[in-house]
C-alpha cells in the first residue's frame, strides 16, 4: 500500500489509582483488511470501571469483526450493559472505529459512538464537519432515550482522526480559565495550533500532547482517567534490519547491494554484518562509547548505517521491550533503546536475514532464552505485527 495507518494512544489515571476506569484496544482483521479501535470509559474510576470498560470494549472488539451491521452490535453492547440504579445512566460508554484499507478500494472508516465525546477528524491541519446519523435507543432503566452516533467518511492520505474520553474535554473543570472544563472547541483550537507548528507529529506525539495538556489543566492531578487515541493515515516509513552474515562469502556483496540500495533507514545488528558492510564499502567503524552500560554492548557508527548494534543480546533484548510495550518514555539509554525508537518510529519494517550459523551462539554457557537468530526474528516480526500493526516482510540470505 502507498499509505500507513498509525495507530497510538496517550492515557493518564485519575490520581491516586493504579488502575484506570478507560480501556482502549486495537486489533487487525488481516483476511478482511480492516483496523478496529474501541475506546471504552466506565463509570466512576478505579477497579470496577476498569472492569467494565474492559467487558464493553471485548465485546465491541468482537462485535466489530464478526459479520453483524455495526449498529445491530452497538444496540446488543448498550442492551447488554448494565444501567446504574442510582444515576440513571449506562455503566460503561463507547467509540467504535472499523477502518477498511483494502487495496484498490478507497479507504474508509465507520465509527459508532456511545456518550463518549465527539471524534475530530483533521484534515490539512483543519477539522472537518462530518455528517452523523442518529439512531437512538430506549432502555429498560435508563431516564433517557439514549442516542448512538454513526458517521462514515473516506479517508486521504494526511489525514487524523482523534477519540478522547470526557477526561479530555472536562479537564480544568471549575477553574478559572476553563469553569465548565476544557470542553470540545478548545480542545480543537488546540489541536489546529499544534498542527500548524508540527504537522509531522506521529500518532503518540499528537494523542500525547493532548493528555498532556488535559492533566496540566487539572493542576498535574487528574480529576478522572485521561485517555486520547490517535490515528494517521501517511506515506509510510521504511526500515530495514539486517543481521547476520550470507550463509555463503561469495553473497557478501549481494547482502551489501541489498543494504545500499534500500531506500529508508537502516540498522546493522550484529559485528559481523557490520565488518562486511565496512570492508566492502571501505568505511570505518566507530564505537558510541557513550551508551555503554552493564547489559548491552555500545551501539557503533558507520557511514551510510543509522544505526548499527551487537546481534543475539541486543535483539533478545528488543523482542523483551516490544512484547512488553515498553513506552518510549521508559526505553533504555543504550544501543536497545536507540533501536527501539528507530523501530517505533518505522511503518514497514523488512528484516534481511544472514543464514549462516555463528558458532559463538552453540556455547552451552550462553542463556538458553537468547535463542537461535531466526527465532527471534519471529518474535520480534509478531510483536510488531500484533502490538503495533507494523508492516514486516522477511528474506533470507
Amino acid at each position: 500500500m502507498d499509505y500507513f495507518i498509525e495507530v497510538d494512544y496517550s492515557q493518564f489515571f485519575k490520581k491516586n489509582q493504579k488502575i484506570g476506569g478507560d480501556v482502549f484496544l486495537l486489533s487487525r482483521n488481516k483476511s478482511e483488511d480492516q483496523i478496529i479501535c474501541t475506546l471504552s470509559d466506565g463509570l466512576g474510576s478505579g477497579v470496577k470501571a476498569n472492569v467494565l470498560a474492559n467487558l464493553t470494549a471485548h465485546m465491541a472488539q468482537k462485535f466489530a469483526f464478526s459479520t453483524i451491521d455495526i449498529i445491530k452490535s452497538a444496540e446488543i453492547i448498550m442492551n447488554t450493559l448494565p444501567v446504574c440504579k442510582e444515576r440513571k445512566i449506562s455503566y460503561s460508554t463507547f467509540s467504535i472505529l472499523k477502518i477498511h484499507y483494502r487495496n484498490g478500494s478507497p479507504l474508509r472508516a465507520s465509527i459508532i459512538e456511545y456518550d463518549n465525546p465527539s471524534f475530530l477528524l483533521l484534515r490539512d491541519g483543519e477539522c472537518l464537519e462530518v455528517n452523523k446519523t442518529v439512531h437512538e435507543l430506549q432502555r429498560a432503566g435508563a431516564f433517557k432515550e439514549e442516542v448512538l452516533y454513526h458517521t462514515e467518511v473516506n479517508l486521504e492520505v494526511g489525514d487524523r482522526i482523534l477519540l478522547y474520553t470526557d477526561g479530555v474535554t472536562q479537564a480544568g473543570l471549575g477553574t478559572k480559565p476553563y469553569p465548565l472544563g476544557w470542553r470540545e472547541n478548545n480542545v480543537k483550537a488546540f489541536v489546529k495550533n499544534l498542527m500548524k507548528e508540527k504537522p509531522d507529529l506521529s500518532a503518540y506525539e499528537l494523542a500525547s500532547a493532548i493528555t498532556i495538556k488535559a492533566k496540566a489543566l487539572d493542576i498535574y492531578k487528574a480529576k478522572d482517567d485521561i485517555t486520547c487515541s490517535s490515528i494517521y493515515i501517511r506515506k509510510p516509513r521504511r526500515l530495514l534490519i539486517s543481521t547476520g552474515p550470507p550463509i555463503n562469502e561469495e553473497n557478501d556483496t549481494v547482502l551489501v547491494d541489498k543494504i545500499n540500495n534500500f531506500e529508508g533507514m537502516k540498522i546493522i545488528s550484529g559485528g559481523t554484518t557490520a565488518m562486511i558492510y565496512s570492508r566492502i564499502n571501505k568505511t570505518k567503524i566507530h564505537v558510541n562509547i557513550e551508551d555503554f552500560d552493564n547489559i548491552l554492548p555500545p551501539s557503533a557508527s558507520v557511514e551510510g548505517i543509522d544505526l548499527v548494534t551487537e546481534g543475539m543480546l541486543t535483539l533478545n533484548n528488543i523482542v523483551q521491550l516490544l512484547e512488553k510495550r515498553t513506552p518510549l518514555t521508559e526505553l533504555p539509554s543504550n544501543a536497545a533503546g536507540k533501536f527501539m525508537k528507530l523501530l517505533l518510529s518505522s511503518d514497514q519494517v523488512h528484516f534481511l536475514v544472514g543464514t549462516k550459523i555463528n558458532e559463538a551462539h552453540q556455547d552451552s554457557s550462553i542463556p538458553f532464552e537468547i535463542g537461535i537468530r531466526r527465532s527471534i526474528i519471529r518474535r520480534i516480526r509478531t510483536a510488531l505485527e500484533d502490538n503495533y500493526l507494523k508492516e514486516t516482510t522477511l528474506e533470507f540470505i
